[in-house]
């Protein structure tokens, strides 16, 4: 009934308007009791000075009484001067996104203030990109964020985030339809409580970080960490309460939107974790690997319908998706695609990978069409020149693939296959104990491995010592049955172990390390660069110049998001097991670095994946097993003797 008369909707919104009302008031309470308890002290030094001024308070005691209460209202009061200046001019957090002029999509404009007038709230002040499934409204209203506004028009009202990733995948109609319930917490956003409370949490939140920035000499961050944590305590006091008053924003805004589009949001909904699980995948497993080459991929969003075009292909549950495309994607709302594309590309390759900010030698773009030859080919040649420096580091001792490169001449295949399936990776040496028990004689030591005893036979035993032994061996098969029974599920649970394996792989993880922490120095070198640009910008803007945007995250430099852990050094060397084996199918075989829009570089042979490599590299890494993997080379035609071209 009231989803079709249109009272439910009314009813929520109230509701959740009221909600977020209330819980806006309670975080301001806070405010006013932290405002209360900082001017307590000076209240009661008034009430000592006025009964002193009547005659009420007279005598020693009352002097000493108001001089010390005095002098303890002035600190509290400099105290709270103090963390009040600290919380007004901190710089509220904001997100790193791509700043979208009225001029650069006027159609995109025109949609979210029709949509706005369609659910009567205000519009936007401004619209912004993100390389993220996701958008929401920010706050920037700060005088820190006024850089990041490209209009003065509705300075009063929040900027809308967009996730880049929808405007390419959806279309014009279901855009429309997801930005509905966000665009309609514009109206919540508005009234004064809430806006003044979302204010002071931002400011406490900002007041926090203060004593990590750098560049502040000792005395102004043991100031600023007290600051720090009488914000803290403000914080926690709030926190539930801020977090009740979003939720209470959030169902009106939802109870509001349902007046527009309502059918086409549950469809555009599916497109939402759709594409979310497009993109994740886009990053992950092909822009991942770019970025580590020192390339970033300029149409990372174009690239998100092409794997979202091949997931449909594969997988039946996303059938019928792709038919969707002859539709006018949400992207045409946009003067000039390809430029925002690249934008939020770069955009994504600092904040998941920590790139520089500009592009430059080390750091260029690259386009899909030429991914597999400068970025899957050049990896697998760098990793597989990675892998046999390792190798020549190693030594001669131990494997006849050291780094006397007895097998073959050059980087082999054969090389990396024979360090791995060394006899000596077959049976790892068991330590032996160099001394005897205390209570063994030294007679009774045990034999070396090389003089061990044959075992007894019965024919060269009496009656009475073969049933004697008959009745120990019995025991102990017993025992050893029992044994075998209990431990029957922790054998099935071991790791595979290869000693070779495991040497190769902490010597790529050292060296893998070494390069890291390089290219982390660079990145906070330019990070520190950056910021003492926009210090010196700041001091220009007080000039009236222009100030240059920096974004910098709040724990420090670039990346904000990680995309990956730490790999471990099994995985390092099946990856670069890996490469070697395609850098000696490109050279020997007819095989070719392609793109695979899910599962990221890949080699193509015959025009076909070769999906069945992963297994055959993981029997010999982990195993020692080199004959998978010299079955297929044989059936591929790959020609594991001869040398590779590395980088």
């Amino acid at each position: 009934m009231y989803g079709v008369s249109g009272t439910g909707s009314v009813v929520g919104e109230e509701w959740g308007a009221r909600a977020a009302r209330s819980r806006a008031l309670a975080v301001l309470r806070v405010r006013g009791r932290a405002l209360g308890l900082a001017v307590l002290p000076s209240a009661v030094a008034v009430v000592l000075y006025a009964g002193g001024v009547t005659g009420h308070f007279t005598g020693s005691g009352w002097d000493t009484a108001r001089w010390v209460v005095t002098v303890l209202a002035l600190l509290v009061l400099v105290a709270a001067t103090a963390v009040s200046l600290v919380v007004a001019r901190a710089r509220p957090a904001a997100t790193p996104t791509v700043e979208l002029a009225e001029t650069a999509a006027p159609d995109l404009y025109r949609l979210v203030r029709d949509l706005a007038d369609r659910l009567d709230v205000p519009a936007p002040a401004a619209i912004a990109l993100t390389p993220d499934c996701d958008s929401w409204l920010e706050d920037r209203t700060h005088r820190a964020h006024r850089a990041l506004r490209t209009s003065a028009d509705g300075d009063g009202a929040p900027v809308l985030v967009i996730g880049s990733p929808f405007l390419w995948w959806m279309r014009v109609g279901e855009l429309r339809a997801v930005l509905a319930p966000v665009v309609a917490g514009t109206r919540p956003a508005a009234h004064p409580d809430i806006a003044a409370a979302r204010r002071f949490v931002r400011g406490l939140d900002a007041a926090v970080a203060v004593p990590a920035n750098p560049g502040l000499d000792p005395l102004r961050r043991f100031g600023a960490g007290a600051v720090g944590q009488v914000a803290r305590v403000l914080l926690r006091a709030c926190r539930g309460h801020a977090s009740e008053m979003e939720r209470g924003v959030a169902a009106a805004g939802s109870e509001r939107a349902q007046a527009v589009d309502y059918g086409v949001r549950i469809v555009a909904q599916e497109q939402v974790g759709l594409a979310y699980a497009g993109w994740d995948r886009l990053l992950t497993r092909v822009a991942l690997p770019a970025w580590r080459m020192g390339r970033w991929p300029a149409k990372l969003d174009a690239g998100v319908v092409s794997a979202l075009t091949e997931l449909s292909r594969r997988d039946r549950l996303a059938d019928g998706f792709s038919s969707r495309l002859g539709e006018r994607p949400a992207c045409d709302l946009l003067e000039e695609p390809g430029v925002v594309d690249e934008a939020t590309s770069l955009l994504a390759a600092r904040l998941f990978h920590g790139g520089p900010a500009e592009p430059g030698p080390d750091w260029s773009p690259v386009e899909w069409s030429q991914y597999p030859e400068e970025v899957v080919d050049r990896k697998w040649r760098t990793d597989a020149a990675r892998l046999h420096q390792v190798l020549d580091g190693l030594g001669p001792a131990g494997s006849a693939a050291g780094s006397g490169r007895a097998v073959g001449d050059g980087p082999t295949l054969t090389r990396v296959i024979a360090h791995l399936s060394s006899e000596q990776a077959s049976e790892p040496e068991k330590p032996v104990d160099a001394c005897p028990a205390p209570d063994t004689a030294p007679d009774e030591l045990p034999p070396a491995p090389g003089d061990a005893p044959a075992p007894a036979r019965y024919d060269d035993m009496s009656a009475d010592e073969g049933a004697e032994v008959g009745v120990h061996e019995d025991v102990h098969e017993d025992a050893d049955d029992s044994d075998a029974d209990e431990g029957a599920d922790d054998s099935d649970d071991e790791e595979p172990f290869n000693p070779a394996a495991e040497e190769l792989a902490g010597a790529l993880s050292a060296l893998l390390a070494r390069e890291e922490a390089a290219r982390e120095a660079r990145v906070a070198a330019a990070a520190l660069s950056a910021e003492a640009s926009a210090r010196s910008a700041e001091k220009d803007d007080r000039s009236g110049a222009a100030p240059a945007v920096v974004v910098s995250g709040p724990d420090g430099p670039l990346p904000l998001f990680p995309l990956q852990p730490p790999r471990s050094g099994r995985d390092l060397l099946a990856d670069h097991v890996t490469a070697m084996v395609c850098c000696a199918a490109v050279d020997t075989a007819e095989a070719v670095p392609g793109l695979d829009w899910l599962d990221g570089p890949t080699l193509m042979v015959g025009g076909e994946r070769a999906a069945d490599l992963g297994p055959r590299v993981l029997a010999l890494v982990e195993d020692g097993d080199p004959e998978p993997l010299r079955l297929w080379l044989a059936r591929t035609g790959v020609r594991p003797e001869k040398p590779v071209r590395l980088v």
